[in-house]
């Protein structure tokens, strides 16, 4: 069974920066999607950013271009969020997710994927 667990998050100041990681163990194949998604408080679990591990297609949600950034290695074993310039809407659960296969476009809706992490609390300090 594949296990995704996510750290890194933590409570920063408006302006800061963080690193989220996903560390992925148990059965792994070669291609993938990986996703972040974040949940805040009373609303519903939204895409962010998305990236192929093969090929390093990548799509972010308009809220986090240009101060975000997603990568991963070509086994999708560790995925990473570096996150820029944090706002105070920034706060909230972030989750990392994949599924096996890779996609002319990145999906960007919870089924679409099929494995989740826990989760990890992100936040920001006005």
């Amino acid at each position: 069974q594949v296990q995704l667990v996510e750290s890194g998050g933590g409570l920063v100041q408006a302006g800061g920066s963080l690193r989220l990681t996903c560390a992925a163990s148990g059965r792994t194949f070669s291609s993938y999607t990986m996703g972040w998604f974040l949940q805040a408080p009373g609303k519903e679990r939204e895409f962010i950013a998305g990236i192929t591990t093969i090929g390093g297609r990548t799509s972010y949600t308009d809220s986090v271009k240009g101060r975000f950034t997603i990568d991963t290695d070509n086994a999708g074993n560790t995925l990473t969020l570096d996150m820029t310039n944090l706002k105070p809407d920034d706060t909230a659960v972030y989750y990392c997710a994949r599924r096996r296969g890779l996609f002319l476009v990145v999906p960007t809706t919870i089924r679409e994927y099929d494995y989740w992490g826990q989760g990890t609390q992100v936040t920001v300090s006005s």
